[in-house]
């Protein structure tokens, strides 16, 4: 395997409230994260980071992740955690009310790949060289879609189209969707709705198909051209690739 990740403040905001990380336990197993942190006054960013430091800590306290039902209720159970904390932390410090984190992950083992994602933070796979989305955001124009309200091409230039109807932090109870992907692909990349929003599912796949560029010069590449549109947020990526001789992805 190779893996990169990175994360930029875009050309905008004057912090990044973004959290990522790829780690590696000892049984050969992979956890990507990606969080968007809202709220403002820092406190985004200190969401994100709960978020990503909690999970990475216990990720790699364990030995192995288990069977993929393990794995599920492993995820749920720590994303509970997590939304606890997250509203424990805005009650012992009232500036911070308000602030959330969107959440993307990807557990790989040797016999499945499960995403799982609260918000609108994406999760794609890579086979056969076509960039696949995995998740489904939580936004209000989503759910307007899903409702025939608006089309698909109403949504892309909705005002709201960046109107969560979920975030870790936002409510007592926050539920995690967990997708099940055939663990045959080439790539998985996870990424905040900075690169999404600025780049087509097209552009991100014509970078992350060029055979010139190495995995890291991908994301490099990817971030530029998001802050060459604009770079109206901040703009996160992790991204695990199958390297040809590697046959336990």
């Amino acid at each position: 395997m190779k893996s990169y990740y990175l994360t930029d403040a875009g050309r905008i905001r004057n912090h990044n409230e973004d959290s990522v990380t790829i780690l590696k336990n000892m049984s050969g197993e992979y956890l990507l994260i990606v969080a968007d942190g809202m709220g403002g006054h820092r406190a985004g960013e200190v969401a994100s980071s709960l978020a990503v430091t909690h999970l990475g800590t216990r990720f790699q306290s364990i030995p192995t992740i288990g069977s993929k039902i393990d794995a599920v209720n492993w995820l749920r159970d720590n994303i509970n955690e997590i939304n606890k904390n997250i509203i424990d932390y805005t009650k012992e410090h009232p500036e911070t009310v308000g602030m959330g984190t969107t959440l993307v992950v990807a557990l790989l083992t040797a016999d499945y790949l499960i995403f799982g994602n609260i918000g609108d933070s994406v999760g794609f796979v890579i086979k056969n060289q076509k960039l696949l989305k995995v998740t489904k955001e939580h936004t209000l124009v989503n759910f307007l879609v899903s409702m025939g309200e608006i089309t698909e091409e109403e949504a892309k230039n909705h005002p709201k189209k960046n109107v969560l109807m979920k975030a870790l932090g936002a409510a007592e109870v926050c539920e995690l969707d967990i997708f099940d992907v055939d663990k045959d692909v080439d790539a998985i990349l996870l990424c905040s709705d900075g690169l999404t929003n600025m780049l087509s599912e097209s552009q991100i796949q014509r970078v992350c198909n060029d055979e010139e560029l190495t995995v890291e010069e991908k994301v490099v590449k990817l971030i530029r051209k998001s802050n060459a549109r604009g770079g109206n947020d901040n703009i996160t990526i992790a991204y695990l690739v199958k390297e040809s001789e590697d046959t336990s992805l």
